[in-house]
């Protein structure tokens, strides 16, 4: 058939049209030679499987119409066509390039009609059969392609494939030929499936997951559906497998099925294997043939003991030869909604989940093995128990994965009509909706990781979605539906019993899932499907969140929105590295960086949140039940499994410093349950000021398959009540302090050090000690902060509207004026210097915004207190922050300090930093958000410190504690820029020392800072102390417990 007339159907634009000549979809099953290469799970091993991955000619054209002229015809000259790697997509390799839209289409035709102008991939393999293949069936799958193809092979016309996500395949038997066969692919970019595929994510093209080739006889094992269940007791199991059994003959006899389970050694667990015949008294075709067996007293499978068994079928003819073997492995667990409770395996799990798109910043949508294994093993390291597969059907390597480390999945057909949701209600579109549901559960049925089926994303609801629902619950009535469309909007969370058995809604206020769980009586528990927008520095008030999940029945987990940056790598023309977001590739229109909203970066390290969110979701409790005895109470908060895989130990410092430590006894604490130990903790010595943790910590016992021997899983943190509230006074005494003034300037001079201070501006302008500057420039008020994405996305504007940003900008928050009206120096009988500075500070809105009084206060020892009074107009809206910022002159890399840390937190977000004493370097402490924002902030900080490696430092103190951050870079040099590479670093260090800064909440997508979190306006109040030291000879930590009466 030519070209043209294949083409002038124009098939890609009818949505009634799912595919053509595509084989119904199966399970990922591989036909192997024999049970030993079954049993390894390794289609390599199969001597009927062979990979089509590598090289293949490419070239791309501006639409299918200008495809050349039989381009796929055997003698068609194809030496001038490049070379692209398959599996990959094409717009990551030149051709083309990336669009990222969020809600709005990338293009502006309505549905089902895509642009004349439709980028079009013609692809070209030279391939042969093995010799032992001839004769018998061989079909080609294709495990993804975006957006739909046609295929052909040696010149014939194949077929056409639609969803970009779910493979195809194709009986290509008829068209194969010994010796050298030639395969071509046309791959558009565009087709009616995009508008199901509306994803919040990057558009891409190409062939982008595994091509390859199987083999099986005339008769062949087409499916097989492995369900292991549990009876009511939850004790022993029920395996029923049911395998489909295809022919493309016309046979008689007594044709049969086999089926054996082997443990976790490969040792079989039936005496003898189960047998089924072919009922051959009607057509083959299809025929299907049912195996029962109940499993006395089954390991059973969870997230915390992830045990499978493999399943080994095989077809057998009259003659007793077994003719295909398959294998899949399963997990005996059961599934359940009972009582606003999900159930597995009898008991009510917490789902500490996350989304996770499937995203690679160089290969993008053709993601490796080794990147879902470090995805999984992450996932496991931080205490994630659970992933919906956002927003369509993984790669199936993905759910093997989650299938042995143990994730509990959510898998969601690959429907998101998110700018057009009436679709959903369009009788012309319902055979997409079912096609792509039903082909996700008929190919991932087997993964007892996958718990929720879900009907898709944000796609309204209607119609289509309860006839797709109404054929998984008839196919698969052992697993819950999931979707978010049928409850959406907290008027509705009680609708839509039909299409979803969970009430799963998207970004909801912590007080309106209490309320919910307080007052409903609908029988289905409360899932967030999405929570925590994870965009930039963000992931506040998570602990609310798992105070309320924790403490409130019904309430059962959510799934954070979401896993990983979705940046893509590129090199600036300086030869830098960055990460680009939409619109940095000419795509428009765009939504620029709201794809860059995960937990980790593009490289998979993680984001300091995390941290937060491993704490919060650790599957161990520690409450203090007599802190002064070292009486403990510890609890088990996982489900199915002791503590016995754990090893506890504990250690006491003094601020900061390990003075005694221990092991805990061992734990058999069984889940669910609690014990009490005792501690051998005595009463340290202590000196005045100084602060006392007990810190108890527990590692993993042995190495695992997702971390090494003494992983930290879960930690815990006293303040022990030894603290001796009187320090150490400082010792003023000394020579006197010699005051010199005029109209412009004061200095105060005493022993090896001088301090200025500039009468007009009100400035502390210089800090000398014994010789060398420590100051670039004083403090001054600092209410500003380098917004983060939820404070508002600056580079959306209409993303800023009602929040933050939009509010601080119109007042002028990011342009203060400061005003000086007093400074009044004067000596006091006690031989200091007190100096006075009143400063008025206007913005836009208000010529008097902020009252800010300085009372500096310069001691003989070379101490100098700083009091702060500022009082805030009434009429603001609330603050970025409060606090002042300063600037240290280079050199003063070394940083140490004594409060939360080691990474960055903030007052929403400092559940997962334990109090101690840190040190790094100043760099070390800028976070590399791919949008630049706020970021290394440090709280409930005692003191800190900045030194040289030699000479001097300064270390400040809080009379309060503080919060804090040190960067080479300003708030403003953040705010301006709009990627990692435009930064320019500062010689100089910004130090901003703050009474408090706002949280941080998740307000990009979901509800804003908490209340108590926000900063109002009213009157502050904090004082700090600045001490220079030499740092060959004094001890900071000693110095900052000293106090000043």
């Amino acid at each position: 058939m030519e070209t043209r007339d294949f083409l002038s159907e124009r098939a890609w634009e009818k949505p009634e049209c799912t595919g053509i000549n595509c084989l119904p979809a199966r399970s990922s099953l591989i036909p192997y030679q024999d049970q030993e290469s079954a049993l390894s799970l390794d289609r390599s091993r199969s001597h009927w499987f062979k990979s089509l991955n590598g090289k293949w000619r490419f070239i791309l054209v501006s639409r299918p119409e200008a495809a050349p002229e039989n381009f796929f015809n055997p003698e068609f000259d194809d030496s001038s066509w490049d070379e692209v790697e398959v599996p990959s997509n094409w717009t990551m390799q030149g051709y083309d390039r990336p669009h990222y839209t969020n809600v709005q289409m990338p293009f502006e035709q309505r549905p089902p009609h895509v642009p004349e102008e439709n980028p079009t991939g013609l692809y070209r393999l030279r391939f042969a059969i093995p010799e032992a293949w001839e004769g018998r069936r061989i079909i080609i799958h294709f495990g993804g392609v975006e957006s739909a193809f046609y295929l052909y092979l040696n010149g014939h016309t194949v077929g056409l494939s639609k969803d970009s996500r779910l493979p195809a395949e194709f009986d290509i038997t008829p068209y194969i030929q010994s010796g050298e066969n030639i395969l071509a692919v046309m791959v558009l970019r565009w087709s009616d499936g995009s508008f199901l595929e509306d994803q919040d994510h990057w558009w891409m093209a190409g062939i982008y997951r595994d091509v390859y080739l199987y083999s099986t006889e005339s008769v062949f094992i087409a499916d097989v559906f492995a369900i292991a269940n549990l009876d009511d007791h939850y004790k022993h199991g029920l395996l029923t497998v049911m395998t489909t059994i295809g022919s493309q003959l016309d046979i008689k006899g007594n044709w049969s099925i086999g089926a054996q389970l082997f443990d976790a050694n490969k040792k079989p667990v039936f005496n003898a294997d189960l047998k089924g015949y072919v009922d051959t008294r009607e057509r083959f075709l299809n025929h299907q043939v049912k195996l029962e067996q109940v499993v006395r007293n089954p390991r059973l499978w969870s997230s915390e003991d992830p045990y499978l068994y493999t399943l080994i079928v095989y077809l057998q003819d009259p003659e007793g030869r077994r003719l295909e073997t398959t294998s899949c492995r399963v997990g005996f667990r059961r599934v359940e909604v009972k009582n606003r409770e999900l159930l597995i395996n009898g008991r009510p799990v917490l789902l500490k989940g996350v989304n996770r798109h499937e995203h690679d910043d160089v290969r993008e949508k053709a993601v490796t093995y080794e990147s879902m294994l470090t995805d999984v093993k992450l996932m496991k390291q931080f205490n994630f128990n659970a992933v919906r597969t956002s927003h369509y059907p993984n790669d199936p390597r993905w759910y093997d994965l989650c299938d042995e480390y143990g994730i509990y999945v959510i898998d969601e057909a690959n429907i998101e009509c998110h700018c057009y949701q009436q679709l959903c209600q369009e009788p012309r579109w319902t055979q997409a909706f079912l096609t792509r549901g039903m082909r996700m559960v008929l190919r991932d049925k087997n993964h007892p990781s996958i718990i929720l089926w879900s009907l898709g994303n944000e796609s309204g609801y209607g119609f289509n979605h309860d006839a797709l629902a109404s054929w998984i619950r008839g196919f698969d009535p052992t697993r819950p539906l999931h979707y978010e469309g049928a409850i959406s909007g907290v008027e509705n969370w009680g609708k839509g019993h039909h299409a979803t058995d969970i009430v799963c809604p998207m970004y909801p206020q912590i007080k309106d899932i209490i309320h919910w769980a307080e007052h409903t009586d609908d029988w289905r528990p409360l899932i967030m499907c999405e929570y925590s927008h994870a965009m930039g520095n963000s992931n506040g008030n998570l602990k609310e969140y798992w105070e309320a999940i924790e403490t409130y029945h019904g309430l059962q987990g959510g799934f954070i929105w979401d896993w990983v940056d979705q940046g893509l790598k590129k090199v600036d023309d300086q030869g830098h590295e960055y990460w680009a977001y939409g619109g940095d590739f000419g795509d428009e229109p765009n939504d620029r960086n709201f794809c860059v909203n995960g937990l980790v970066w593009p490289d998979r390290k993680p984001h300091p949140a995390m941290y937060e969110f491993k704490k919060l979701a650790q599957p161990v409790a520690v409450e203090a039940k007599d802190l002064y005895q070292g009486e403990l109470i510890i609890t088990n908060k996982q489900d199915f499994i002791s503590l016995g895989w754990l090893k506890g130990d504990w250690n006491l410092t003094v601020d900061g410093i390990v003075i005694s430590k221990g092991k805990l006894p061992y734990l058999k604490t069984p889940p669910g349950e609690s014990e009490e130990i005792v501690l051998p903790i005595a009463k340290p010595r202590m000196k005045p000021g100084q602060e006392c943790f007990l810190n108890v910590r527990f590692t993993t016992r042995r190495e695992t398959h997702w971390a090494p021997q003494g992983h930290e899983v879960a930690w815990e943190q006293f303040a022990m009540p030894f603290e001796d509230k009187y320090r150490e006074k400082v010792h003023i005494k000394g020579d006197n302090l010699c005051l010199e003034q005029n109209d412009k300037h004061a200095k105060i001079k005493g022993k090896n050090f001088q301090v200025e201070f500039d009468r007009q501006s009100g400035c502390l302008g210089s800090i000398i000690y014994y010789g060398q500057e420590m100051l670039v420039a004083g403090p001054k008020l600092n209410i500003w902060r380098a917004p983060t994405d939820n404070d508002g996305v600056k580079s959306l504007p209409n993303q800023m509207r009602n929040k933050a940003l939009e509010r601080w900008i119109a007042v002028g928050f990011d342009d203060l004026c400061y005003n000086t009206y007093q400074t009044a120096v004067r000596k006091n009988k006690d031989g200091s210097v007190r100096v006075v500075i009143q400063q008025f500070i206007a913005c836009r809105a208000s010529p008097r915004a902020f009252d800010h009084k300085h009372i500096y206060t310069i001691y003989p020892s070379g101490d100098i207190v700083v009091e702060n009074t500022i009082k805030v107009d009434r009429k603001l809206p609330d603050l970025p922050r409060i606090g002042v910022t300063l600037a240290l002159p280079p050199g003063l890399e070394n940083l140490c300090w004594f409060g939360r840390g080691p990474h960055e937190n903030y007052c929403d977000r400092k559940a997962g930093a334990p109090v101690g004493l840190y040190c790094g370097t100043v760099d070390e402490q800028y976070v590399p958000y791919i949008m630049p924002q706020e970021n290394g902030n440090k709280t409930d900080v005692r003191w800190l410190f900045l030194q040289a490696e030699k000479g001097v430092g300064l270390l400040f103190v809080g009379m309060r504690q503080l919060e804090f951050s040190v960067s080479h870079f300003t708030a403003d040099d953040l705010y301006h820029a709009f990627h990692t590479n435009e930064l320019q670093r500062r010689g100089e260090i910004i130090l901003n020392l703050d009474c408090r800064q706002r949280g941080l909440g998740g307000a990009s997508c979901g509800p804003d800072t908490l209340e108590k979190y926000l900063i109002k306006p009213g009157i502050y109040r904090f004082e700090y102390r600045i001490r220079p030291y030499l740092v060959d000879q004094d001890d900071p930590a000693r110095l900052a417990r000293q106090l000043i009466k």
